[in-house]
């Protein structure tokens, strides 16, 4: 029999990202085992968000729990907006914040718009082992949205490897390259003697 892990999300994209790559595992959602409480992600970097969420839920459960935390990085912004992604405008507004970072970055050249999305994966088991995995997809911030998929940030984060924005991919293209993605596949490994 599978053992279970609960992944800190009610996304069911990101569940299905977790479930496609860890299919060792059974993989659950919060809204699987009926946990509708959140976690307030008052953390300063993306490894202390994760580490709130990771050990909340897996006390709540009594199981082994996947929590993440992401953000985009923008290295003329000195890091900004960073853990403050979502939220970056104010409340959560993937328009404003993608306006807000147009009006920041002005009339700066490519060059200068280099960025990076984070993102910091934390496995918790209810007894405190902790595992934590890294993923960073590099990449530039357009001066015009390009691309319909996606959300948040994607119409503006161009990867010059492929020659499009991330909103220009189609979800299976996005999840094989994605900061997610590249934390998974980092992540896959490190949980093998939790089989």
């Amino acid at each position: 029999m599978k053992k279970s892990i609960i992944i800190a999300s009610n996304n069911a994209g990101k569940v299905r990202e977790f479930k496609n790559a860890l299919t060792n595992f059974e993989i659950k959602s919060l809204g699987d085992i009926g946990i509708e409480s959140e976690v307030k992600e008052n953390g300063l970097t993306f490894e202390e968000n994760a580490r709130l969420k990771a050990d909340a839920y897996s006390k709540l459960t009594g199981l082994p729990v996947i929590a993440d935390d992401s953000g985009l990085q923008v290295d003329a912004l000195n890091g900004r907006p960073g853990v403050f992604s979502a939220r970056y405008a104010g409340d959560h507004n993937d328009a404003a914040n993608n306006a807000k970072i147009l009006t920041e970055l002005g009339g700066l050249p490519s060059e200068k718009r280099k960025a990076t999305f984070h993102t910091t994966l934390i496995f918790k088991t209810p007894d405190g082992e902790e595992v934590i995995a890294n993923g960073d997809l590099k990449g530039r911030i357009l001066s015009v949205p390009r691309g319909k998929n996606g959300f948040g940030y994607d119409p503006l984060f161009f990867v010059p490897t492929l020659g499009k924005s991330l909103a220009e991919l189609t979800v299976d293209q996005k999840n094989k390259i994605s900061h997610r993605a590249l934390a998974i596949q980092e992540l896959v490994p490190l949980l093998q003697k939790y089989q």
